[in-house]
């Protein structure tokens, strides 16, 4: 049975939600003024989270999906959703260096800045794509099954906080304040509630079904984290080993919360 429009509509609040109080932690006494020191940390962290949820959390949920589909697991099966992934990708190319053009970290910037301002909200920009597309993968996946939807609401609820942690350690690397992460936040966090209401309302009705949201989703997501904040971190490390191990701890921190999950769903 599927989730009813209040459910989807919880679901959409909370992973919004989750964004903004991902970038409000930030703002505790005493660290705002050492912030900038842990920025790189920051960031490499969530991109580790991210690439996590991609390949071990969404990948193998569209196999599964299109395998259902078909009836069967072929090469000419994947060839679909996998073109998905990356009609995904390169959406988020054409919107983040086509049509906004990118600023990347590497050019010269004030000495105050870690990144430009325009860096900053350009990327935020891209990441509307991909919060839309999470929201859209939960309405699609809880309208096949409510456990189904339940399942990719909590996979997408792990990344949300830290994701929120990553949009507002940018916009604060671009000197920016409280006020500016709260709105940046909150614009990012109300397009994932803005595409549950999208697919509830219309999706469904155009067959634009969880085989064909998931991998679209995980495309943009996979652009955001490789090609948007690895580079970055590759950049700011320089020759400092913990800031690329800080993406391991990433990774680390992804497969914690993913077992714990896991555990607490089948006790």
């Amino acid at each position: 049975m599927g989730a009813s429009f209040i459910q989807l509509l919880i679901f959409g609040i909370a992973a919004g939600a989750a964004n903004v109080l991902g970038g409000l932690i930030l703002f505790p006494p005493g660290i705002h003024k050492n912030l900038k020191k842990l920025l790189r940390y920051i960031l490499a962290l969530g991109a580790g989270f991210m690439l996590s949820v991609v390949f071990i959390e969404v990948l193998p949920k569209v196999v599964e999906i299109w395998q259902k589909k078909e009836n069967s697991l072929t090469a000419e099966t994947l060839v679909y959703p996998m073109m998905l992934l990356l009609a995904g990708y390169l959406l988020t190319q054409f919107f983040e260096h086509t049509i906004a053009p990118h600023i990347h970290l590497g050019e010269e910037v004030h000495s105050d800045h870690l990144i430009p301002t325009r860096s900053a909200y350009t990327a935020v920009g891209g990441l509307l794509i991909h919060t839309f597309f999470d929201g859209v993968s939960i309405a699609a996946a809880a309208q096949v099954d409510f456990r189904v939807g339940l399942l990719v609401f909590l996979a997408i609820l792990l990344h949300k906080f830290p994701e929120g942690f990553t949009i507002a350690s940018m916009i604060l690397a671009a000197g920016k304040g409280r006020k500016e992460v709260l709105i940046g936040t909150s614009l990012v966090g109300m397009t994932t509630l803005l595409g549950v209401l999208l697919f509830y309302f219309i999706g469904s009705n155009i067959g634009f079904t969880v085989a064909y949201a998931l991998p679209l989703a995980s495309g943009v997501t996979l652009y955001v984290a490789a090609s948007d904040l690895i580079p970055e971190v590759n950049h700011h490390g320089g020759k400092n080993p913990f800031v690329s191990l800080a993406v391991f701890a990433g990774v680390a921190l992804f497969f914690v919360l993913h077992f714990a999950l896991h555990a607490a769903l089948e006790s």
